[in-house]
């Protein structure tokens, strides 16, 4: 059975046949991403794809449903396989939260999966077919891609963009186009090999050789760029993350805490700790809170302040409490800089947080509990912000997944020196989930030109360069310290500088090429 044939029978499927061949594709699709990177698999999956939309838009009775069905579907498989880890952190507890698994992990691809409809009935209502479906679709899922990245809270988790991050210059065309366009150039690319089924040979080969031919161009450029990196690395900055690889569960264990910390402070303090300037441990990695003024809270501080080197800096993650005037006492999950006296420098709240995790929508109406243990929903902090740390560039801060959104990652005013990420991706053991979270913090460091700090409590703790290169990493899944240098930032970038504005103007470029190409290739002008 050649290519034609295989096409002819996607199009000619209907029904739970139909539904079945589009979740299959959609998972398939999903181990091109971190960890797996199997590209060949997006290929067949969104080419398949632009098949079986072919063939549900010509359906007779409503080709609109189904031209929506087959992207939900397709949706479906590949985001509920794609995001099998979340699962994990609800068997931590799995007697007080472990019959939501289905709910959180079915359900969000049914509920992602809206999104990848919506693509599909676009390139119905475009009448697109061939190369113009190829190109529709690059069109309709990234801006798929960008919804689901601001709807609702937001959940831009899984972008296309980072099946290439195993490949540096592939990725540095995020700095022009963010993470968005390089999404919308990879669907283009795995979609246009779709037009090998067609009959005329013009029209079947142009479009994959020129999907070849693109990427070749994105890597040439890519590689001319990294030609030009200098490697700096900023002067007498000499930096320990410390990953200890607390399993979960014994995590906020009240008589595991002590333990855990003793811990902390062994391996921070292992041979070559008075070498150090920084010290940066990951998210709550105290769980306990040390802000504020009593005596207890000063003594957790004078414990704590024993990672500090010598002369230097030691960063936190910790829980923060604070009583209102009224009596009503507040949480945030928040970072702090202390010095070796332990009085805390400088504190940062995260402000985005998960939903379901850190606290519940619709709480009066919902009666569940959160993830994380504890009764009281985190309080937001008030957004992006730069912290002065002694001796370390300005940092914008970000905790656990706020590193995940593209152009929301550092202040509207100000220049940042570096990105600052404390996570615990301890909940997701040694699944696909920490790998795509920190695919998705190098895409940032290539998108701001920031050097970027990651201190993962289990993995992965790394240090990447301003070029999305990891500069020092600690495995997933090791305990231990990982000492590194600095890279030095660089200048803005045109995404730092513009934003999403290029990723519009190349989704116009997309379009228009689209309708030009079609025209051609039918010769028609």
């Amino acid at each position: 059975m050649d290519i034609r044939q295989i096409a002819a029978r996607a199009r000619a499927l209907a029904g739970r046949r139909r539904a079945t061949v589009a979740a299959l594709l959609g998972a398939g699709a999903a181990l091109a991403l971190p960890p797996l990177h199997l590209l060949p698999l997006a290929v067949v999956g969104f080419a398949g794809l632009v098949w079986l939309v072919e063939g549900a838009a010509a359906d007779a009775r409503r080709p609109g449903l189904a031209t929506f069905l087959v992207g939900w579907w397709f949706g479906f498989g590949h985001f509920s396989l794609g995001l099998y880890w979340v699962a994990n952190a609800l068997l931590i507890e799995w007697q007080r939260v472990g019959w939501m698994i289905p709910f959180a992990v079915f359900g969000l691809g049914a509920l992602l999966g809206v999104f990848s409809g919506l693509a599909t009935l676009a390139v119905r209502a475009s009448r697109a077919r061939g190369t113009g479906a190829a190109f529709a679709l690059a069109v309709a899922w990234s801006l798929g891609e960008w919804l689901r990245g601001h709807v609702l809270t937001g959940f831009p988790w899984n972008l296309m963009a980072t099946v290439w991050v195993e490949s540096a210059p592939m990725i540095q065309s995020a700095a022009l186009f963010g993470a968005y366009g390089l999404s919308a150039l990879t669907v283009l690319v795995c979609a246009l090999p779709a037009t090998l089924a067609e009959r005329d040979a013009r029209a079947r080969w142009l479009p994959t050789a020129a999907a070849i031919l693109l990427v070749a161009a994105g890597w040439a450029a890519g590689a001319y760029r990294l030609a030009g990196a200098d490697g700096d690395i900023v002067a007498d900055v000499r930096l320990r993350l410390v990953q200890p690889n607390v399993p979960q569960a014994l995590k906020w264990d009240p008589e595991a805490r002590e333990a855990n910390l003793r811990r902390m402070i062994e391996l921070t303090r292992a041979p070559g700790f008075e070498t150090r300037t920084h010290t940066i441990w990951s998210e709550t990695a105290t769980a306990f809170p040390i802000w504020g003024d009593n005596e207890i809270l000063a003594r957790r501080r004078a414990q704590v302040a024993a990672a500090v080197p010598p002369g230097g800096m030691l960063v936190t993650g910790a829980p923060r409490f604070e009583r209102a005037a009224d009596g009503t006492l507040r949480v945030w999950n928040a970072l702090h800089a202390m010095d070796g006296a332990g009085t805390i420098e400088a504190t940062f709240d995260k402000f985005h947080l998960v939903p379901f995790g850190e606290y519940v929508p619709l709480r009066e109406i919902l009666p569940i509990d959160r993830i994380v243990p504890g009764g009281m929903d985190f309080s937001a902090g008030p957004g992006p912000q730069l912290l002065a740390i002694r001796g370390l560039p300005l940092a914008s801060p970000l905790i656990c997944y706020e590193i995940i959104f593209p152009g929301r990652v550092v202040p509207e005013s100000g220049r940042a020196g570096m990105l600052l990420n404390v996570t615990n991706d301890s909940w997701f053991g040694e699944s696909a989930g920490p790998y795509q979270h920190f695919a998705a913090a190098r895409l940032r460091a290539v998108e701001e030109g920031l050097a970027l700090v990651r201190s993962a409590g289990g993995g992965i703790s790394a240090v990447v360069d301003p070029y999305g290169r990891t500069h020092a990493s600690l495995a997933l899944g090791v305990a231990g310290v990982l000492d590194s240098a600095l890279p030095r930032s660089i200048g803005v970038t045109p995404f730092a500088q513009h934003g999403n504005w290029a990723f519009a103007i190349l989704i116009l470029a997309i379009a228009g090429g689209g309708a030009f190409v079609t025209r051609i290739l039918r010769g028609t002008t």
